[in-house]
């Protein structure tokens, strides 16, 4: 197996290694309940895209965690409204 003749410094690997760095991700609020949430991409507090209600948010909970997220729902509409 070839093994390389000379050592690279570290200014050159690092010259390599600068286009690695992480971009900061782009979070948009919600219209409907102002939550942050990725860029075209269904709420998933409200269930809404595009001012749509695309999922249903409360199906899959039972009696006591519905009541509580329909009154949660319920108060974030009025303050988005009042704004």
């Amino acid at each position: 197996m070839a093994l390389p003749s000379r050592h690279h410094s570290k200014s050159r690997t690092n010259k390599r290694r600068s286009h690695h760095a992480l971009t900061k991700v782009n979070l948009i609020s919600c219209s409907k309940c102002q939550e942050k949430i990725l860029a075209n991409c269904v709420c998933p507090n409200c269930g809404t895209y595009k001012g749509k209600t695309i999922v249903d948010v409360l199906k899959g909970l039972d009696k006591k965690e519905k009541k509580a997220k329909q009154k949660e729902l319920k108060s974030t509409s009025k303050e988005s409204k009042a704004k």
